[in-house]
């Protein structure tokens, strides 16, 4: 690791890291493991959100180059402690997802249908795949190539709910595109 400065980062300090892939990753030092050498930055948000904040956690094994650009030296406030049993819920839910996203990948589902399947799993629990189709809540199946007219089920009321989160996501996909292909127009 050419460039470390030392062997210890204070909580607090801003630390400017190159990757072994040139990137460069500067931030506010959350954490760090001396033993295993990894640290935690927290950077400004890739969306520019002054509310967001990106957190990285950087191998420091893996930099080619690590400067400490302001050094810290108050002793920081003790942080609150974790809910780790909220923590373990969390990442279990993570995994969870990630396995349906799998699931959907191997069955062969257009990226629109997994995109799909996403913004109704974050408003309904209770969402699977059946093969290429999306089940929400046991009574409404969405098919291919998931859309509003794609939505059926017998029970008019979920029906009519689960029209509405598609037909959201359509008009939010429909603005995405149409932002993409007016920021491409005005850059050429």
């Amino acid at each position: 690791m050419a460039g470390l400065v030392q062997d210890c980062f204070s909580i607090g300090s801003t630390v400017e890291c190159t990757t072994c892939y040139n990137a460069n990753i500067e931030g506010e030092v959350l954490a760090f493991d001396q033993q295993t050498k990894m640290l935690i930055l927290k950077c400004p948000s890739a969306s520019k959100s002054a509310k967001l904040n990106d957190v990285y956690i950087v191998n420091l094994a893996m930099c080619s180059d690590v400067q400490v650009k302001k050094e810290v030296c108050i002793v920081p406030e003790q942080p609150l402690s974790l809910n780790l049993e909220r923590l373990s819920t969390r990442a279990r839910n993570q995994v969870e997802q990630k396995r349906l996203q799998l699931t959907a990948l191997s069955a062969g589902v257009s990226p629109e249908g997994q995109n799909l399947y996403m913004a109704i799993a974050r408003t309904i629990k209770q969402v699977t795949w059946s093969g290429p189709n999306i089940v929400v809540c046991k009574d409404v199946t969405i098919t291919p190539p998931y859309k509003v007219d794609n939505v059926n089920s017998s029970d008019q009321r979920q029906l009519s709910y689960v029209k509405k989160i598609v037909e959201k996501h359509e008009n939010d996909q429909a603005n995405i595109n149409q932002s993409t292909s007016a920021a491409d127009i005005a850059a050429n």
